[in-house]
């Protein structure tokens, strides 16, 4: 069975991953309940689907890897770095290198983010779960997730769930 590639992330009511800092301190809810859905969604049980992550290098010197020790985690950059540990930099064509992963045994792709990054697997028509995460708050500004120009792909929503103001959206490809 192949590997899936899955997005998944937060983004603000406007359509923001970030700030144009790379800040993510808005990334929570609103603290009323009474709209919650009776499931609530569980990172970590999505975390346990995955055994492989892909982030550009903003997304990596913004966020804190630790939680990811027993990923393999791609790190999409145009310099040379020296892979360490679990970390493993990558350039050139990345959708077809993660392509070439997916068809590696293991567990689905984490496609983590940035905007940049997550653009060309859009183009490319490659991601085959979407899971995002609309906050509630409107940021004015910052690194979008959707640039122009994308083709256009139907898509079937699986799930929903509801938490504090925070709607989880769960799409899959048709």
């Amino acid at each position: 069975m192949k590997r899936k590639i899955i997005l998944n992330l937060a983004m603000s009511l406007d359509g923001y991953i970030a700030t144009e800092e790379g800040k993510y301190d808005w990334i929570h809810g609103d603290g009323n309940n009474h709209l919650d859905t009776e499931e609530k969604f569980s990172f970590g049980k999505f975390l346990d689907r995955v055994d492989t992550m892909v982030m550009g290098k903003k997304s990596y010197d913004d966020c804190d890897i630790e939680p990811f020790k027993n990923k393999e985690i791609y790190i999409v950059t145009h310099k040379q770095k020296e892979n360490f540990d679990n970390v493993k930099f990558i350039s050139g064509n990345v959708v077809e290198c993660i392509k070439n992963e997916q068809k590696e045994q293991g567990k689905d792709i984490y496609l983590f983010g940035g905007g940049l990054l997550i653009d060309q697997f859009i183009k490319a028509n490659v991601i085959d779960e979407y899971m995002v995460a609309i906050i509630p708050t409107v940021l004015g500004k910052g690194r979008p997730l959707f640039l122009d120009n994308n083709p256009q792909i139907p898509l079937h929503l699986e799930n929903y769930f509801v938490e504090e103001g925070i709607v989880i959206l769960h799409y899959t490809k048709q």
